[in-house]
């Protein structure tokens, strides 16, 4: 087992010191193109008013994806059936708070805000957030408010 802790506090620092590529103080720049005339913000703001339940159900040959929201989450679970072989195959399911997952869209709708985000995660109280499983490991980063200091942190 490993188990890596970072303060959230110390995230909120050190994510707008690193400038490389599309990352500059702590938001990222998406190219217009890459967006195709997409208002996510506006799509963000909809599934915010809108009720819990499914939004996006994709059954393939390799592949199961499911987007919902649940109890002011926003839920992703992808399975990989390509493993499915393997010892019960692959798993990834993320679960985001609405108000990360907001907060990750500034004014700009051509940048999306890390530091905003992570600000919106410390508030947010200690949840699981992101687990994966396949036939050799197992991961999972939560926000745990008992770190060992008094401050929220990922751990992983």
């Amino acid at each position: 087992m490993v188990s890596v802790n970072v303060p959230l506090s110390l995230a909120e620092k050190v994510v707008p010191a690193i400038n490389h590529g599309k990352l500059s103080q702590g938001k990222v720049t998406i190219d217009e193109g890459e967006m195709k005339d997409v208002d996510v913000r506006a799509i963000l703001e909809a599934v915010k008013n809108s009720p819990d339940g499914e939004y996006v159900t994709i059954q393939g040959k390799d592949q199961d994806v499911r987007v919902a929201k649940s109890k002011g989450n926003l839920v992703v679970h992808v399975t990989d059936k390509s493993k499915a072989k393997e010892k019960g195959g692959s798993k990834v399911d993320v679960i985001i708070p609405m108000s990360v997952v907001n907060a990750l869209m500034p004014s700009d709708k051509h940048e999306i805000d890390l530091v905003a985000a992570i600000h919106a995660l410390s508030n947010s109280g200690e949840k699981l957030m992101v687990t994966v499983h396949d036939s050799d490991d197992d991961v999972k980063v939560w926000v745990d408010a008992e770190s060992g200091s008094n401050e929220p942190s990922a751990k992983e």
